[in-house]
Order: structure tokens, then sequence, then C-alpha cells
């Protein structure tokens, strides 16, 4: 079986070539390949700084620096998993439901060929025209949500289709089992209560970041394997989910999160769980000093990937 995987780095320097994810082949095909990366460059739902729609192109950018071997897991990931880079999705800046129909319309079909989309985003928005199209193919999910928001609002300055309502939305359209989710990382002042307690009444367990701190990652890993079961899951993680001293460049920021060393810690803990698809939002380059934030967010992908390469190396 052909295997797509990153350029040699000993053959081809990482500053060359087309900025793919890890230099994966862009390619727009499903047969033998196991993941896609996908680019949702639109961020016209986010509510305070606009730019993510920039976020794709620089966490492609920044990713040619990471490596193909996991120390952690032990595993040259590209051994057991075939990917590509699939382009991005043609949004239409302006345009929030058209835009989900594009997302369907890419998304859909490789869930359908059981290659598992990773999805760079762009604002938090786009997550919900991704679970239209996996709940097509898998029914309700388990989503397991790294952030420092719910993003269950209702509406948000006059609109029900923003960055901070996705997941509402979701449960609306029953593409979401919430009673298998869990929300971590939720932190910072708020306009009311509401913000976490609408959360909860929808079903989903919610781990503030000070029960994170006072639990511990491995507790908060067992945690997340209770809830999630045996359920297909989804994992949304928005940057904002750490702390701004390590992910300046996102839409609204919130001091007082976790650090980067254990963001990485928790993906890699959370092996033995059935994951159908991946996204990772509001990357707004604008504000990202160095690149710190975009080279965080490709790291953290990577260890999205090597998941997957654990599970088929079980399965070897």
């Amino acid at each position: 079986m052909k295997k797509y995987r990153p350029i040699d780095p000993t053959l081809n320097p990482r500053f060359t070539g087309i900025r793919t994810f890890m230099r994966l082949p862009y390619k727009q095909e499903t047969q033998n390949v196991d993941f896609a990366i996908v680019g949702v460059p639109f961020d016209n739902a986010a509510s305070y700084r606009p730019g993510a729609r920039y976020g794709p192109e620089a966490i492609r950018s920044a990713s040619p620096l990471v490596r193909t071997y996991s120390p952690y897991h032990q595993i040259n990931v590209f051994d057991y998993v075939s990917g590509v880079d699939f382009g991005d999705v043609p949004v239409l800046p302006g345009d929030i439901q058209e835009t989900y129909k594009k997302i369907e319309e890419v998304i859909y079909p490789l869930c359908q060929a059981k290659v598992i989309p990773i999805v760079l985003g762009g604002d938090h928005s786009i997550t919900l025209g991704e679970l239209r199209a996996i709940n097509r193919t898998y029914g309700k999910v388990a989503i397991v949500q790294f952030d420092s928001h719910t993003d269950v609002g209702d509406v948000h300055l006059g609109q029900k289709y923003t960055h901070g309502t996705p997941f509402r939305r979701a449960v609306e359209e029953g593409l979401i089992d919430p009673e298998y989710s869990i929300q971590i990382g939720m932190r910072g002042s708020l306009d009311g209560p509401e913000e976490i307690d609408d959360s909860k009444e929808l079903g989903f367990q919610v781990i503030s970041a000070d029960e994170f701190y006072a639990m511990g990652i491995a507790d908060v890993i067992k945690e997340i394997k209770n809830r999630v079961n045996d359920k297909p899951v989804f994992m949304t993680f928005d940057i904002d989910f750490i702390d701004p001293a390590f992910a300046p460049g996102t839409g609204t920021p919130e001091v007082g999160g976790v650090l980067s060393r254990e963001a990485l810690q928790l993906i890699r803990g959370l092996t033995d769980i059935q994951f159908v698809g991946f996204d990772l939002v509001e990357v707004l380059p604008k504000y990202d000093h160095s690149e710190i934030t975009s080279s965080l967010a490709s790291n953290i992908i990577f260890e999205m990937i090597a998941l997957l390469a654990v599970k088929n190396r079980k399965n070897v």
C-alpha cells in the first residue's frame, strides 16, 4: 500500500517546497489515506479580533520544523499512518451559511472514505459545518473540547451563528451527544453565570481551568476517557485554551490558561479513544510574536496525528 508522508528533510531542506502541513503531498484523494489536513480560512463569525482566516496559512508555514518521530509514544508516526494536505475549503467571506455548505461538501466525502479530517481554522464557528458532515457518517458523536469558553451561547450580537454559539447549535441539530461530551479549560471573567450553567444544562461536563489545576493532568485524562466511553469522538481545540503567554496569536485571549507543555501532555494521553475528526481553531497570526502560536498549533496537530498512528500500531 502506498503511504503518503512528509518530504525527507535530509534530502530537501525544511525551507524549501510548497507550504503544505509538514510538507505532506498536496493531494485531493482518499485512496490509501488515513487522514487529511483541511484548511478553513473563515473568520467572519469572530466577535473581537479579526484575522483567523490567515490561521491555516500560518500553521502550515510553521509546520516544516515538526519531525515525524514521537519520543513520547516511541513511534515513527508515518510508519503507521498515511496523510495528505487536502488544501482549503473554498469559503465565502461574509456568508456563513454558504461556507457551512462548502465545509460539508469537502468533509463529508472524507468521512465516507474513513479518512480522518484534521481541520485548521478559522474561527470556532466552522466546527458546526464539520460536525454536520461527521454526523452524516457517524451519527451523534461525543466531543472533547479544549477551550477557555464554552461556546454554547444562543444569540451573540444579534446573530445565532457565531464563534460563541456552535455547540448550542450542534446540540439543537442533534449532531453531538452532550451526555458523552466534555469541555475543559473554561476560565476568565464572564457576562454572567449562565455562560457555564447553560453548558451544564445542555448536558456537557465542564472542567474549569481551576478544577483542571486541582485535578492534575493524569486525572483529567481519566475523566475524559470515562466521559466519552466507546463513542466516536470529535476533538476541537481552541488555541485560547492555552495561556496567551504561550499562544498570544488568538482572537479572544484569556489569561490564566495552561502551559504549552501541559496541553501537549493532555493530547498525548488520549490514546484508546475512537477519534473520527479533529480541528484546531482561532490562530490569529497578526498577534503572533515570533510565530510561537502557529508553531505550537502545528505541534498540537502532530500530536493528534500521533494518536491515530498509535491506534494503528495496536491493530498491526
